[in-house]
């Protein structure tokens, strides 16, 4: 520890002034108006794999954009980590919510407010940090291979396909992930498990045009109000989701597991401070640990139609749209629940409208061993680390590619996030703590120490 301790101490201003560098880029891959920025920005991932030591930096072009790809083996006979993250980030709108502009990186109390400074730039760059580090220090003690993807936040179409034509280039013994978060730096946690998910578009349409609403107005139906209509039958009194067959294959947690699930520190008065809510809401019968990280969900992302503008205008739309997602757990397929979900929200659509559905990217939930060597390594690790041992805790989000690895690779990954949940990612004032940033850096070595040792038997 005190080696890495004084690397780190020697270089950290490099290494934030080269994260603040990298955070600058908006990469937003859900923007065609960005596609230069986003290009620019693997360019930029692979010019630091190389200066930290990487051999075979390559671009790797796809469909979409590229996959960044690096690789240093040092012994055929060692273990070999890979490591995956992605350098694309989520648009900045609103962005008048922002306090400082989303792709300055700003300090403010010790913590980087930038688009992408937590999700996941700050966390998939503590990696490439922690490689120079070991390789400065000539400590590596396994192979290690990075996979930088640039698609993630768009749901990774086109990884697939990389993935299912490089299975020897790819080969690993775990995939290592810094997409996820911690409890807090006070009680460390490591996630054994993410939410799947199925993420849907919807349509309503009436009238052929807009119409006048005085004219029009109690004679011809209004899509938004149909379609809220809708959206609100979706869930029942006690928040439970009304789709037929949508929980058919959730499994209800034993009373043991839940007993140890909400054992992790947890202060519901702090989390309606942090919000600024008065109350939580959520499915009846469960607690929030469980809404967040056990129970499937649905959510509308997104509601639009009509007149939107300043002033006023009179106005009854022709048709209104939402974005859904549904979040989904063990057993759920992202395929079926979009089917089931297509089906049923066209079944309730009254005669006067039109429906169209259309289901977006997807991906499977996973839940990670906790007996495995890289599971071990990692708890190791933040023993090392922290002076204490971390809390395995289920995420509430979805990262679709773990699902990909396990099936394509046939390997487990470990998803060693050092965010926090309070870190506002996809939404304005993202943040991640300078403190964490370091302190990932000073952690991700031990682990690639004790894979090492613990995959020798």
């Amino acid at each position: 520890m005190q080696e890495i301790k004084k690397y780190v101490e020697e270089n950290k201003q490099r290494f934030l002034d080269e994260l603040f560098e990298l955070l600058r880029f908006p990469s937003v891959s859900a923007d065609p108006k960005y596609k230069g920025d986003v290009l620019k920005t693997a360019d930029y991932v692979a010019q630091k794999l190389k200066d930290a030591g990487a051999d075979k930096v390559e671009i790797c072009e796809t469909a979409g954009y590229p996959i960044v790809y690096g690789e240093k083996i040092v012994d055929e006979s060692l273990p070999t980590v890979l490591i995956y993250g992605h350098y694309d980030v989520q648009p900045a709108d609103p962005l008048e919510l922002w306090k400082t502009p989303p792709f300055e990186p700003t300090v403010r109390d010790g913590k980087i407010y930038a688009r992408g400074a937590c999700d996941d730039k700050g966390q998939f760059y503590m990696h490439v940090k922690a490689f120079e580090l070991m390789m400065k220090t000539n400590t590596l003690a396994c192979n290690v291979k990075f996979m930088i993807e640039g698609e993630e936040e768009v749901g990774s179409a086109n990884l697939g396909i990389f993935v299912n034509a490089n299975k020897e280039r790819l080969k690993a013994d775990v995939v290592l992930i810094s997409d996820t978060s911690m409890i807090s730096m006070e009680n460390p946690s490591i996630e054994t498990g993410l939410r799947g998910l199925a993420y849907m578009e919807v349509e309503v349409v009436g009238p052929n045009r807009d119409l006048h609403s005085g004219v029009y107005g109690g004679a011809v139906a209004n899509p938004i109000t149909i379609l809220c209509k809708m959206i609100a039958s979706l869930h029942d009194e006690n928040n439970h989701i009304t789709i037929p067959a949508f929980y058919d294959k959730v499994i209800e947690l034993t009373d043991a597991e839940k007993t140890a699930l909400n054992a992790a520190p947890f202060d519901l008065k702090e989390y309606k401070e942090d919000l600024e809510i008065a109350a939580e809401w959520g499915e009846k019968g469960y607690s929030t640990l469980e809404r967040t990280g056990t129970r499937p969900t649905l959510e509308v992302n997104g509601i639009w139609g009509g007149y939107i503008g300043e002033g006023a205008k009179t106005v009854l739309p022709s048709k209104a749209n939402a974005k859904i997602s549904m979040r989904l757990v063990p057993h759920q397929s992202s395929d079926e629940i979009a089917e089931i979900f297509t089906k049923h929200f066209e079944s309730i659509a009254p005669d006067y409208v039109k429906v169209k559905v259309t289901a977006h990217h997807g991906g499977e939930p996973v839940v990670t061993p906790t007996d495995s060597i890289a599971y071990r390594a990692a708890e190791q690790a933040i023993v090392d680390s922290f002076g204490k041992k971390p809390i395995p805790t289920r995420g509430g989000g979805s990262i679709p590619i773990v699902a990909l690895f396990e099936s394509a690779l046939g390997i487990k990954s470990v998803l060693f996030g050092f965010g926090l949940d309070s870190d506002a990612l996809h939404s304005p004032n993202e943040k991640y703590d300078i403190y964490n940033y370091y302190k990932g850096i000073e952690t991700l070595p031990l682990f690639h120490k004790y894979f090492a040792e613990l995959s020798k038997g």
